[in-house]
């Protein structure tokens, strides 16, 4: 923490008082700045444990900003580290809010913000990709199933590099047996790709504390072409997350393989955070096996 203040200080022009960390995961951590005089700053500083992903996050936050109607975070720099390491930092703008998980203080006034959201995302999800798929850094001319097929496959051999990742010999067979139901899980797939969130849960969405409307959303993932569908199956870890997902699908409805596909994408997007940070959530993969196991046939 001593050496990223330190470049940030001189990278500012300012010497900070100190950073205050207010969201760690496994591949990233959030930081608040603070001047000489222990003031906030209004920017704050997002590092990376993994190489390009400050700079590929810079371009889909700057092109989420460009193509919608939801406020993003300004972006105002990447710092990067070529010749002596360190972990690469985004830098973005404070942006004031609570999070959506904070209930409404009336069911109207949740409606209302349900609206909202889903407004912001379909203004993003009118944004055609053209015939590309997939994320920032390998966008292809491919058909959505058969470039899922391919992350798919990608995910699995690394996961076979390793011996002690948590899962059990029954945790692999339904790795194997959903990887081996591929085509009929996506059989008659026919949906175009678009401009997505890719990382939409309701800590990524911030509202006035006061009055309940939706200011910003955060914290894209890297996704940047992909079905409808694959934006909403994160909205699984409480009621509110599931009523926002099923008043989106009133208003733009998804084929109806998504009710078994979510728990595809869950499953697998579990086994990436294992092999990208060597952690899992262990609940949330129990989920999403448990609710795919019958529709694996």
């Amino acid at each position: 923490m001593e050496q990223l203040r330190a470049e940030l200080s001189h990278l500012l022009g300012e010497k900070l008082s100190r950073l205050e960390c207010v969201n760690e995961k496994a591949d990233s951590s959030l930081w608040s700045l603070y001047d000489s005089q222990g003031n906030p700053m209004p920017l704050m500083a997002k590092s990376f444990n993994t190489p390009g992903l400050a700079r590929q996050l810079a371009w889909k936050v700057s092109m989420l900003a460009r193509n919608g109607t939801v406020r993003m975070p300004v972006v105002y720099g990447v710092l990067t580290h070529e010749e002596h390491p360190g972990p690469d930092v985004l830098l973005i703008e404070r942006l004031r809010g609570v999070s959506v998980e904070a209930p409404a203080r009336t069911p109207q006034r949740w409606a209302q913000l349900k609206d909202q959201i889903v407004e912001g995302l379909l203004a993003w999800h009118r944004q055609d990709s053209g015939g590309c798929v997939g994320t920032v850094d390998s966008t292809q001319e491919n058909l959505w199933p058969q470039w899922y097929r391919q992350r798919i496959e990608m995910l699995w051999s690394t996961l076979n590099l390793y011996s002690n990742t948590g899962l059990t010999m029954q945790d692999k067979r339904l790795l194997f047996r959903a990887r081996e139901c591929l085509p009929s899980l996506f059989d008659g797939f026919n949906d175009n790709c678009v401009l997505v969130h890719g990382n939409l849960t309701l800590m990524s969405m911030l509202k006035d504390a006061r009055s309940d409307q939706l200011m910003a959303m955060v914290g894209p993932g890297i996704t940047l072409w992909a079905p409808r569908e694959y934006e909403l199956f994160r909205l699984v870890d409480n009621p509110l997350a599931e009523d926002l997902l099923w008043h989106y699908l009133q208003r733009a409805p998804v084929e109806e393989a998504f009710l078994w596909r979510r728990w595809l994408y869950l499953l697998w997007d579990e086994v990436a955070q294992l092999v990208s940070t060597g952690r899992f959530d262990r609940a949330r993969f129990d989920l999403a096996a448990k609710s795919l196991v019958p529709w694996l046939t």
